[in-house]
């Protein structure tokens, strides 16, 4: 069917469509359906899209388009194209395969992945690719397979280190809190590692290290500003799917968080596509493992071999650490409550966690012996001497700034409950989970002001009337919610003295 392009000022993210209600019956696609768009020129090009549905923005002879794909076709307002049903991406068939619990080949997966960045596969389609990696797995083969995919499926860090030491460190994530990272990098790069850190977005928790480095400075940049920023600070602290590195990856993540499942095979590909990206020769990457964490002792121990594999097979100089994530790390939870524990620890002030501060000393020593910055078993004090001479905060100020950032007005939401011992009491166990579904309920990530404060941790004693914890939420209802679910989960417990 011939249709008229009509422009509208829409930016959906991805390449999406609108037709007419009438019209999207004639072609037999429904809401979320995909058509397959073509242009009529001599050498004309096609794409299958996501199509949404309306009644009156849009007339019969019109086919309205986001900017996405507008610039993908080189399409104008009036130009014809042709609009058909698309027909079932092949890829569909590969994953019904891991679905059965088959092994895929490099090609099959290449498929897959392709499908996914061009946007031929639906939601829907994507979420049964992942829960077959989650029910059925995929074996080492497999999983060097995807990282191939994704990796290749957008752009590298092409940055000009000039034979100086790259370096990445990554956690698999989990725990609440446990913002590391921007620490890490601030200590390290002070020493003179050159730290390009591209992160994620939260997936179950209630934020990730883009999420918290976005309240106080862009995450966004183009390659050639990146150039810049690495050549003044030798470090950056962006999101990755910014600069389309690693599409697949973000687009995948996107779903995983709907479902809140992250399969193992993904977890791998994902860290370490992003790690290949990145140009990084020396990479750590942290497993916390406990109770309530992603994975126990014997599963992170499944995991250390894992990617100690993968580092081989890449020709990247790894090491993987196993840490305790038995508790959240840190007091605050939410990326403004977050970025206040971090410039707490690298302006070394009283009231900084002392665990946030601990486990990022020893990150940052693991690193700095890995790259020879300092003797095997001197890493630590070299890493404190960077951090207590106010070195690290100074190169934090400097990549925050360099990222158009300030550390100023840095306020939690409006709105707080206070919850105190009943009694004189110790603090037993705190859920991981729990928490972070409670930080989610609060608003998080999306409310970036939102979270709790964790004024005590396990082994903590607590006199009657003293503070447990503060809710932070940006209205009441959201605030009523996560008392609620306090209340009625209970994620953290207690003994009586």
């Amino acid at each position: 069917m011939e249709l008229k392009v009509k422009i509208l000022k829409w930016s959906a993210g991805i390449p999406v469509a609108m037709l007419n209600e009438d019209t999207a019956n004639l072609i037999g696609v429904k809401t979320k359906g995909r058509i397959f768009l073509k242009t009529l020129s001599k050498n004309s090009q096609g794409l299958s899209t996501i199509v949404d549905i309306a009644k009156t923005l849009v007339k019969k002879n019109e086919i309205a388009i986001s900017s996405e794909l507008k610039e993908r076709l080189n399409l104008h307002a009036g130009q014809k194209v042709d609009v058909d049903l698309s027909s079932p991406p092949k890829s569909m068939v590969f994953i019904k395969k891991k679905m059965n619990g088959k092994m895929l080949s490099q090609k099959e997966v290449n498929e897959i992945i392709k499908d996914v960045v061009d946007n031929s596969l639906s939601e829907a389609e994507i979420a049964l690719f992942i829960s077959s990696m989650y029910e059925k797995g995929m074996n080492m083969k497999e999983v060097v397979f995807l990282i191939n995919a994704i990796l290749h499926s957008g752009k590298v860090l092409k940055l000009d280190f000039k034979n100086k030491l790259v370096a990445d460190k990554h956690s698999i994530g989990g725990i609440p809190g446990n913002r590391t990272t921007p620490i890490v990098v601030s200590i390290c790069a002070a020493a003179g590692l050159i730290m390009p850190k591209s992160s994620s977005r939260a997936i179950t928790a209630p934020a990730g290290t883009a999420d918290v480095i976005e309240t106080i400075a862009k995450i966004e940049f183009s390659m050639e500003e990146l150039q810049r920023i690495i050549k003044k600070t030798g470090a950056f602290l962006i999101w990755g799917g910014s600069l389309e590195i690693v599409p697949a990856d973000e687009k995948i993540i996107s779903i995983e968080k709907m479902l809140n499942i992250d399969p193992e095979a993904q977890l791998l590909a994902s860290i370490m596509s992003k790690k290949l990206a990145s140009g990084a020769k020396y990479i750590l990457i942290d497993i916390p493992f406990g109770k309530t964490a992603k994975v126990t002792r014997e599963k992170a121990l499944g995991l250390k071999k894992k990617f100690e594999y993968l580092g081989k097979h890449f020709h990247k100089k790894m090491k993987v650490v196993l840490t305790k994530g038995d508790e959240p790390i840190g007091n605050g939870i939410g990326p403004v409550l977050e970025i206040i524990d971090i410039k707490k620890v690298l302006s070394c002030s009283e009231d900084a966690p002392k665990d946030l501060e601990k486990k990022s000393l020893f990150l940052s020593g693991e690193l700095l012996e890995m790259t020879g910055k300092a003797k095997k078993g001197q890493g630590i004090k070299l890493a404190t001497q960077i951090l207590k001479c106010g070195k690290a905060f100074a190169k934090f100020r400097e990549i925050i700034e360099a990222q158009k950032g300030s550390l100023n007005h840095l306020k939690p939401a409006k709105f707080k409950h206070e919850i105190t011992a009943k009694r004189n009491t110790e603090i037993t166990e705190v859920d991981n989970k729990k928490i972070n579904s409670l930080g989610r309920i609060t608003g998080c990530p999306i409310d970036k002001s939102a979270g709790l404060y964790i004024h005590k941790h396990v082994g903590g004693k607590l006199k009657s009337g003293e503070k447990i914890l503060t809710i932070y939420a940006e209205s009441k209802s959201r605030l009523r919610d996560a008392l609620k679910f306090y209340n009625e989960q209970k994620p953290i417990t207690f003994k009586n003295n």
